[in-house]
């Protein structure tokens, strides 16, 4: 028996929670005997090279199946180029189910063509809330959210989330579901009523499965002079610090109230390179402004940091897994775990004292989210 599936991808995390899902298709063993097969569509969201095409290359994900090449555009033409064109590629191909993953442009206009032609949509990274819909981020994981079949959330308050919202088919009350739990087809998933599971978050896989690799194949610290512990890294790149020389030069301010002298590693990324290149923004003078770093050079340089400062939410949780105090720079979060847990803080509610705390809570499973999701695949699809 087959089953034929469609992922979509469009930026560069989306390209890291796919990595686990390509690798455990490779090894996949159903206890179902199903082969399932994967049609891979790359919107072009993201079309700069570090940003897309060196970590098919690094992780060594397939090439994709078919490239959409939206490239650059605003936010609502972006999203009408990728719905237009998956629709045509989803009516060619006729998978029986389509994977999306968090909350891009890519996600929502994947989502709505699925949904539109009436195929079984699977969100990955589902029930996030920052409750702040001037993010369109937020929007998109709304819609996302409510329009899909399968919500594999990455914790159990993500699952509370949807709970919150209406959602009420829920396996396992919310608790993480192991790949020895059956019992998925008896709960059912339809688009009238989703089936929401607490699977963990994927890319805790990725990074299990690439730290070591990291360390052995990266030579970044030496590339950039850095002392393990003695450097910070920083990212910015969300609209709503990017949009103007005056959002981006108070958050410089901070960012030099924050890390003094130390060394401040600042991967570039091509919407934060458009302002920093206007010339109306003033860098502290211990930024060490680079490209965007690959995936395994990206790792091993936020495992040996003392500090990260970001607007990222993938980095958040990499920060929270490698125990390094990380810095939220958003008024507000989705991944309030990583916050209550005491190894994050939102800019404005930091003081002087860094974010570490005594504990460590696993809140984001077990680090086999990948075969979770290839499970609830064959349990729930094969005889669609």
């Amino acid at each position: 028996m087959k089953i034929h599936m469609c992922n979509i991808l469009g930026a560069r995390p989306q390209f890291i929670k796919y990595f686990p899902l390509s690798r455990a298709l490779d090894n996949y063993e159903g206890a179902l005997q199903i082969e399932i097969i994967d049609h891979l569509i790359h919107t072009g969201q993201h079309y700069d090279y570090r940003m897309s095409e060196t970590f098919f290359a690094e992780l060594g994900i397939k090439h994709p199946d078919t490239h959409l090449e939206v490239g650059s555009s605003t936010q609502g033409e972006q999203t009408a180029k990728i719905l237009q064109r998956t629709e045509k590629v989803l009516t060619d191909v006729k998978p029986q189910v389509v994977i999306v993953y968090g909350d891009t442009n890519s996600t929502l206009a994947g989502a709505l063509a699925a949904a539109k032609l009436g195929i079984p949509l699977i969100h990955v990274e589902a029930g996030l809330r920052s409750y702040n819909k001037t993010m369109p981020e937020e929007v998109n994981r709304l819609i996302t959210d409510h329009i899909s079949t399968v919500l594999c959330c990455p914790s159990k308050k993500a699952v509370n989330n949807l709970r919150k919202e209406g959602f009420t088919n829920i396996y396992l009350a919310g608790e993480l579901f192991d790949r020895s739990d059956f019992g998925l087809e008896d709960n059912g998933a339809t688009a009238d009523n989703p089936l929401t599971v607490n699977i963990g978050d994927v890319m805790f896989d990725a990074l299990k499965h690439s730290l070591p690799l990291a360390e052995k194949k990266s030579n970044i610290l030496n590339e950039l002079q850095l002392t393990e512990h003695e450097y910070n890294i920083l990212t910015i790149h969300r609209a709503e610090n990017t949009r103007s020389p005056d959002e981006l030069n108070a958050l410089m301010e901070f960012i030099q109230e924050v890390t003094g002298e130390r060394v401040t590693v600042f991967p570039a990324h091509p919407r934060t390179k458009k302002v920093l290149n206007s010339g109306n923004i003033h860098l502290p003078s211990n930024i060490l402004l680079t490209e965007p770093l690959g995936y395994f050079d990206m790792m091993k340089a936020l495992q040996h940091s003392s500090l990260i400062l970001t607007d990222s939410g993938g980095l958040q949780k990499e920060a929270y897994w490698l125990r390094v105090p990380c810095i939220t720079l958003r008024r507000e979060t989705e991944w309030t775990e990583t916050v209550e847990a005491g190894w994050n803080i939102l800019y404005q509610d930091y003081t002087t004292e860094l974010p570490r705390s005594a504990t460590h809570p696993d809140i984001y499973g077990d680090g086999h989210t990948a075969e979770k999701i290839l499970t609830i695949i064959a349990h729930l699809f094969m005889s669609n």
